[in-house]
């Protein structure tokens, strides 16, 4: 799956602005008084004005290589959020190192360097080395409900995970992270609570474009 455009609700717009804008230097491509997008490798990111909101956790591929430079390019621009004491997270099971952080709106964002998807840069790494968006969270009481969904109208498989409390949905470039709210209620790194969130999404799975919202804790297609 390849995340085209993510659009998120934020309420503070003139924060976010700021901190995707100015802390993280990412190219503003549209603003309105009521939204903003940005450029990540090939994703777009926007964030629309909404005072109603509970917060996000989303992941940002990176190249296989730079972990460890992305840690350090990231550390002078955010508070860096650790588990362990560790900075960077290693997921054997996925064969990725991640880090994590907060924006603005306190969503979890993460930056995950997967070996398996071989996309190493000898380049130094700068807003240029965030690659595409590759993860959103779905929190859900029904995850066998959202899987159907996706799998009835796109053919997306499993990742990793289960039905029954965590669900990788897609791939290595892009990821629905589908959890039974119920029975993992808090976010890692930070153990965050799990709330659901709306968010709309465009995507392409084997060549085809869909567009999917996530509205009052139920996915739903728009077009395909």
């Amino acid at each position: 799956m390849k995340i085209q455009e993510l659009e998120l609700f934020t309420p503070k717009l003139e924060a976010q602005t700021k901190f995707y804008a100015q802390i993280l230097d990412l190219d503003i491509i549209e603003q309105t008084s009521t939204s903003v997008s940005f450029q990540i490798g090939s994703s777009v990111l926007k964030l629309k004005y909404r005072a109603a909101f509970s917060p996000y956790h989303y992941a940002i591929n990176i190249p296989a290589n730079q972990e460890k430079e992305a840690l350090e390019w990231l550390k002078q621009r955010v508070e860096i959020l650790e588990y362990e004491n560790l900075e960077i997270q290693y997921f054997d099971h996925w064969n990725a190192y991640a880090i994590y952080f907060y924006d603005a709106d306190k969503n979890i964002g993460e930056l995950i360097a997967r070996k398996n998807l071989k996309n190493d840069s000898n380049k130094p790494f700068d807003k240029n080395s965030l690659l595409e968006i590759s993860e959103i969270g779905i929190p859900t009481f029904d995850i066998h409900r959202e899987y159907n969904i996706l799998k009835e109208t796109t053919g997306i498989p499993i990742y990793s995970g289960s039905l029954e409390r965590f669900c990788a949905i897609g791939d290595d470039n892009g990821l629905f992270i589908a959890i039974n709210k119920e029975l993992k209620k808090e976010w890692f790194p930070t153990n965050d609570k799990t709330l659901s969130a709306d968010f709309s999404i465009q995507f392409i799975e084997k060549g085809k474009a869909y567009i999917f919202e996530y509205q009052n804790e139920k996915l739903t297609t728009v077009t395909n």
